[in-house]
């Protein structure tokens, strides 16, 4: 394949409700859309998952446009490629700024599964025809409000719950509910808000059955999360200290993780995040997919790799209405008592309702 035409849009949509975390609060996600068309027509469609200021990680919608723009798109336009795997070959020399890589190879996998006429999952070797899903609960203003979602979401059949935690929303949130829930899957995502002096805090987590702690401390540790798991009985996920197969080869190794949280944005691309699910599943560590509040580009990208066989834990791809009024696919991405099914037909499976994102689209430029 050769691609020919690159469009990027900067797109703005409001989020059904407010969304916090230890580090933020959304009402509004504002990301990048790709179009990549090839010599014969076909497009493919990718999502950067970065925010507008660096908060999760070094990169914002604002270098991810700068970086396709003046080094990746250079390196792939009119260039002839027999697999989406040498996109991930030919970025090797430009350092991190994964989620700007995989905004771009993923609309060239897009292709490439249209033009072997496979869906985006089978292109990428899975197998699964549904897939579990469970959602993310932001911070709330009460423990009250966050027991009457949570008992929402247990009812729509969601198979995991996972809650937002930081320092002073923690042990008495989890309490509550366990004592609530004694039967549900729940888990707490730190986003790297405590230290390893809060590690008497952390132990009290114990007592609550959780699935997994995730990313508890900083960002960029893997050694302190070796030395916090040796004193926990429950697994510590890693979401933001993993951006590469080696990150995920040297944190297992260590005993820093028992659980990883792959998000594709943040490791690069597809590619990269299949090498870790393949090492995953040889040495024995559980796998399950991240949400970024993805669009339904995104989150069609999401689907697609989950349905690869060591994704055993449900991940954070719920339905579009959890999110927006409107999302820029058609059909919408549908969760029904906490599975969705994966579409078969060839490439992410979905329409992008052009319409729709013209109409959320504040920029754009196309390149030839």
């Amino acid at each position: 394949m050769k691609i020919t035409e690159i469009t990027i849009r900067h797109l703005q949509m409001k989020l059904k409700a407010p969304f916090t975390t230890s580090f933020g609060t959304f009402t509004t996600k504002e990301f990048l859309l790709l179009e990549a068309r090839d010599e014969a027509g076909t497009v493919g469609w990718g999502e950067s998952v970065a925010f507008n200021a660096p908060w999760y990680n070094e990169e914002t919608l604002q270098t991810n446009w700068h970086m396709l723009e003046d080094f990746l798109i250079p390196l792939i336009l009119n260039k002839e490629l027999n697999h989406p795997d040498e996109v991930n070959e030919i970025f090797a020399p430009i350092r991190k700024n994964n989620m700007a890589k995989s905004t771009l190879e993923g609309a060239v996998w897009d292709i490439y599964a249209q033009q072997t006429n496979k869906s985006l999952a089978k292109a990428l070797g899975g197998t699964k025809v549904k897939i579990e899903v469970g959602i993310s609960i932001g911070i709330q203003e009460s423990i009250e409000e966050l027991v009457a979602l949570v008992d929402g979401y247990v009812k729509e059949g969601y198979k995991r719950i996972k809650v937002k935690i930081k320092p002073g929303w923690d042990v008495d949130v989890m309490r509550t509910l366990r004592e609530s829930f004694p039967d549900v899957a729940i888990m707490a995502d730190a986003n790297s808000a405590y230290r390893l002096e809060d590690i008497d805090l952390l132990k009290q987590l114990d007592a609550f059955d959780l699935t997994m702690i995730e990313q508890p401390l900083a960002s960029d540790d893997i050694i302190d999360h070796a030395q916090l798991q040796k004193e926990l009985k429950t697994p510590i996920c890693l979401d933001e200290s993993i951006h590469s197969l080696e990150d995920a080869r040297k944190a297992v190794e260590l005993g820093s993780t028992k659980i990883i949280n792959i998000k594709i944005g943040r490791v690069g691309g597809l590619t990269e995040a299949k090498k870790i699910h393949d090492y995953c599943e040889a040495n024995g560590i559980p796998v399950w997919c991240g949400g970024m509040l993805e669009s339904g580009v995104g989150r069609s990208h999401n689907v697609a790799l989950t349905t690869l066989s060591n994704f055993i834990l449900p991940g954070d791809t719920a339905g579009s209405s959890r999110y927006w009024e409107k999302d820029i696919i058609v059909p919408e991405v549908v969760a029904a008592d906490g599975y969705i099914d994966v579409p078969e037909t060839t490439g992410i499976g979905y329409e992008v309702d052009r319409e729709t994102v013209e109409a959320y689209t504040v920029a754009k430029k196309n390149y030839k």
